[in-house]
């Protein structure tokens, strides 16, 4: 791709949040992250994922991507309590670029409109996980972001 075509599909990026009539397009992208990660999807965790992406009073909140207006990534963040600082830092819950859009800054876009998001309240930082052999969007967080030295758990409790 020649720079002035790079420039073009640069020009026509944008992040914003996530607004309603972007349902159709959120659950495509959000199917696919679930697929991704080999998580089980269905209408029912779709709709009251939704449903707390749409409402003001829960804390998770969402940011898209659109290139030419079209949806081509998604993050949901929160903020969540620090004891041992006193005070709320966010965390990163999902972060999705379409593969036919990864590598062209998406993503990096996404991580700094929700680090805006975090500045603007006061965060001390903004944290995230991935898959420990997601290469490629950890190429880009080893880039961005300090990795941590904490060993992470899930206790089922169902």
């Amino acid at each position: 791709m020649n720079s002035h075509a790079e420039k073009s599909v640069a020009d026509s990026i944008e992040i914003r949040d996530l607004q309603p009539q972007d349902r159709g397009e959120w659950e495509f992208l959000y199917r696919q992250y679930a697929e991704f990660y080999r998580e089980p999807m269905n209408e029912e965790i779709l709709g009251h994922t939704w449903s707390w992406l749409m409402d003001a009073q829960h804390p998770l909140q969402g940011k898209v991507a659109t290139v030419n207006g079209k949806l081509f990534g998604l993050a949901h963040y929160r903020p969540f309590p620090e004891p041992l600082l006193g005070k709320d830092a966010g965390f990163l819950d999902d972060l999705f670029v379409s593969p036919e859009q990864r590598g062209g800054g998406l993503g990096r876009s996404l991580i700094q409109a929700v680090a805006l998001v975090g500045q603007a309240q006061g965060w001390p930082f903004l944290r995230w996980i991935t898959a420990a052999d997601n290469a490629q969007a950890r190429h880009l967080y080893d880039g961005m972001a300090q990795a941590t030295a904490w060993v992470t758990y899930d206790l089922s409790l169902s």
